[in-house]
Order: structure tokens, then C-alpha cells, then sequence
């Protein structure tokens, strides 16, 4: 946010932190790497090989950046590859003296990769082939702990795509998501990053994938938008812009493009809109009434109300998804900027974060129960940190340390990684990591990028 508020001192106090508390609250965000997976290079037949480093590429970063899994290192693997189930022995078959592998097989035994050195609980495998013009991938999932090769499969499916890199890139994807939601993950495949860029000489609202692929430009209004909002079922996008002078909320259709009506009051602020968990309704701040407040609207603008009624700045409201009853805001009621939390109709006010530095930009996990904003903690003014917060403890954990200004972040939909803005390249450019600050990836070079937002 809006470094440009103006803040009196910071108040004293600090709240404790006990490092027991820190490793239950991640324990209970990230999993553990427990499960450990074996991903040998798949190998195309014919025309379907020149795409193969792309999907191999893409189905290892897909599945390490899941965060489920500790993936062995191929160089740990046996030599003998299968590329289908057929190519695997039963465990019974095997000698003391361990017989030849049968012609045209891959001699395999499930303990070859159960056991050391490879010791994986799961295994991919598979092989693509362009068949009447369609990349088709066959790909299977093995738990190479059972006793038998019957038992042992967990996912035996045939992916389609072009026959091009994009369609290998598609089936990577494809087969991944079922890879990470058969163990208990949620996919992030169809999600979509939307952020602010000034890579066309204007700040516009943009789109990207979660690996930072396939970028392109939303708004098309040659002026300053900023501050993007998603709907719950993705099909709106709501920002500030400055357009038509004034800063004002546009609210675009995500399919068409196509601007829908929404009434601003005229103001010098008109910004942070956040969509109600039904869709219905927007909250945003607005300086109609003087100070910068919080007002709650309708989507066309209607039925326009105040939430908040303080001599001070408020703006970023963001509404808890799962109870829709109560929000956290940015608010300089009690000094310096902090984290606020209270009901959906203004009452019950509770300050969140300590009064210590400046703390902005909450977001709340999908979980409904914890927070993640950005903070100065105590540092010089402008050294913003990610953390996130459990709110009915307030117990916090510091996500970046010592990398430049981070600030903005926002969950992904499977609540355990993160996208945030941060200048450790440089210039402000938007990352992801995983809700321990770990996996730390950059998706954008462009120009500078700033506010993500994730989105289903």
C-alpha cells in the first residue's frame, strides 16, 4: 500500500513469540516432505520425442513446486526405465541370481525402486506418442510398495495435446495435477496470477500461470490501474484507475473484457476493492467522506454503505472467505499503519499487529484462519518483510529476511504457497514461495510488476 499514508510514532509493545508455537502453526500450513517420488525422464516415440524436455521439464517443476514431495535424484535411479506396466516383473519372479530381463521389457521389479538407493514410496512413468495428429500421453502412477504390480498402480491414464511443445507443456501439467491431488494435494493448475505491470508504458492489470508462463495484458486503458481484485468465480476483475481523472473502481468480465457498470462517488481516493465470498458485493476505500474509509457496495455501486467512521486512513478491506461476517483493513486509528480485523458491519474493532513499525496489506489464507501481510516490524521505515499470522493466537512467523522490499502477498488457493511483490532483483518484480519461505521462484523480468493477486 500506499507508502504515502502518514503515520504518527509507533506504539511500545511486542508480542512473544515462542519458536514451539512458530513450528506448530507451519506444521499445520506446509506438509512435511514426507512422501518421496521418483520422476525418470519420460521418452517420446518418433515426432513426440523433439518435445520431451519441455514436458519433462514441465512435469518436475510442476510437482517439486507442490511442495508435497522430496524427489529423488535421477542419478540414484536403476537403469532399467519403465515406460509401461507391462515392463515390470512381479516381486515373485525374482531369483537369487535375479533372471535376465525378459525381450522388449524394462526388467523391472517394484523393489528396484522401493528400496535403496532409491528408496521412493511413488513412481512416474509413462511415453508420449503423436497418434492422427494429437500428442497422446500414457502415464501411470505406481505405489512401489506394494506387493504386486496389480496393486501398485495409482494412476494408469491417457493425457491428449497438440503436437507441438504447447501440447506437451499441457499434458506435463495435466498429469502433474493428478499426480498431486491423488497424495492429498490441491493443483494449481487452472489458477491464474493477476497483477499490475508497467511494461507497456502504462501501468495496466495483467494475467499470468502460476509458473509465471503465458503473460498478457487485461486492461487496455492507457492511464494508471492499479490495485486488482478477482472475484470468487474468477469471471470479474474490479481495480482503481485513473482513466477518466478521478480515481474510480472498473469493474472488467474476465471472458470478454467488457466493462460493467459500477457507480463511484467522486473522491481522491477510490481504491483496494475486495469481492464479498459470494460475489455479490465489493468493499473498497473511498475519501468521499474526507478521511480515506471503508464503504461496502453493490456490484453496479448501489446500495452504497460506510463500514468505518474514524479521523483516520483505512483502506485495504479484505474479506474473511470463509465466513464472509468479518474483515481484516490496513488503519492508522492507533499511530502508525497497522493490521485491523472487525465485523462486516463495523463493530467490533480489534487491532491485529502490535503497533510496532507499519504492517499492511493482509490477505487471508483460504483457510479463513490466518493472514499473510507485509510489515517493517521494527525495521527503518520502507524494510517491509512478508509474514503471516494466525488470528486467533496472533502468533506470527517472518517469511523473508534481508531480500529487499517485500510487500503484497497473496495466497494461492491450495493455502500453501504465496506470490508477493519484492525488489531483490532490483526492481519490483513478483515471486512465489511456499508458506515456510522456502522455494522461492521469480515469474516476472518485464518492466516492474507489482500487486499479485491468485485467483481459481
Amino acid at each position: 500500500m500506499k507508502r504515502a499514508l502518514l503515520f504518527a510514532a509507533a506504539l511500545a509493545g511486542m508480542l512473544p513469540l515462542v519458536v514451539a508455537q512458530q513450528a506448530d502453526i507451519l506444521g499445520r500450513i506446509t506438509r512435511e516432505r514426507a512422501t518421496t517420488i521418483a520422476l525418470p525422464e519420460l521418452r517420446g516415440s518418433g515426432a513426440a520425442q523433439a518435445f520431451m524436455n519441455a514436458f519433462n521439464e514441465t512435469l518436475y517443476n510442476d510437482v517439486d513446486a507442490s511442495g508435497l514431495f522430496k524427489i529423488v535424484p535421477k542419478t540414484m535411479y536403476p537403469l532399467q526405465v519403465p515406460q509401461r506396466p507391462e515392463d515390470f516383473r512381479e516381486q515373485a519372479a525374482q531369483t537369487s541370481t535375479r533372471a535376465a530381463p525378459p525381450a522388449g521389457g524394462g526388467g523391472n521389479l517394484l523393489s528396484d525402486w522401493s528400496s535403496p538407493p532409491v528408496s521412493a514410496n511413488y513412481l512416474a512413468f509413462g511415453y508420449t506418442a503423436v497418434q492422427s495428429n494429437v500428442l497422446v500421453l500414457y502415464g501411470w502412477l505406481f505405489n512401489v510398495g506394494q506387493p504386486t504390480v496389480a496393486k501398485a498402480q495409482v494412476i494408469g491414464k491417457r493425457y491428449f495435446g497438440s503436437p507441438d511443445e504447447a501440447g506437451a507443456k499441457k499434458t506435463a501439467h495435466e498429469f502433474a495435477a493428478d499426480i498431486i491431488a491423488q497424495l492429498g494435494g490441491t493443483s494449481l493448475l487452472g489458477t491464474k496470477i493477476y497483477f499490475v505491470s508497467n511494461r507497456t508504458g502504462h501501468k495496466e492489470i495483467w494475467v499470468m500461470e502460476p509458473d509465471g508462463s503465458n503473460q498478457r495484458q487485461i486492461s487496455h486503458l492507457n492511464s494508471l490501474s492499479i490495485f486488482p481484485a478477482v472475484s470468487p468465480d474468477g469471471t470479474k476483475i474490479a481495480f482503481t484507475s485513473f482513466a477518466h481523472g478521478n480515481p474510480a473502481i472498473f469493474i472488467l468480465s474476465t471472458d470478454t473484457g467488457r466493462r460493467l457498470p459500477f457507480y463511484n462517488q467522486v473522491a481522491s481516493v477510490n481504491e483496494t476493492p475486495d469481492f464479498t465470498p459470494d460475489g455479490k458485493q465489493l468493499l473498497y476505500a473511498s475519501s468521499a467522506s474526507g478521511w480515506a474509509q471503508i464503504y461496502i457496495a453493490n456490484l453496479d455501486g448501489s446500495n452504497l454503505r460506510r463500514i468505518s467512521s474514524t479521523r483516520a486512513l483505512e483502506v485495504e478491506p479484505k474479506v474473511n472467505p470463509k465466513t464472509g461476517t468479518d474483515l481484516v483493513f490496513v488503519s492508522g486509528r492507533t499511530g502508525p499503519q497497522q493490521i485491523f480485523r472487525m465485523n462486516i458491519d463495523g463493530a467490533d474493532v480489534q487491532r491485529l499487529t502490535n503497533g510496532e513499525g507499519e504492517a499492511s496489506n493482509p490477505a487471508w489464507n483460504p483457510n479463513g484462519e490466518r493472514i499473510a501481510f507485509s510489515w517493517t516490524r521494527g525495521f527503518a521505515t520502507g524494510n517491509f518483510n512478508i509474514f503471516w499470522m494466525d488470528v486467533a493466537s496472533r502468533n506470527y512467523v517472518q517469511l523473508t529476511h534481508d531480500a529487499g522490499r517485500n510487500e503484497n502477498p497473496t495466497w494461492a488457493p491450495d493455502g500453501i504457497h504465496l506470490a508477493f511483490q519484492s525488489t531483490r532483483s532490483g526492481t519490483e518484480q513478483i515471486w512465489t514461495m511456499l508458506a515456510d519461505g522456502s522455494q522461492v521462484r521469480r515469474l516476472t523480468t518485464a518492466g516492474r510488476n507489482w500487486t499479485p493477486v491468485w485467483a481459481k
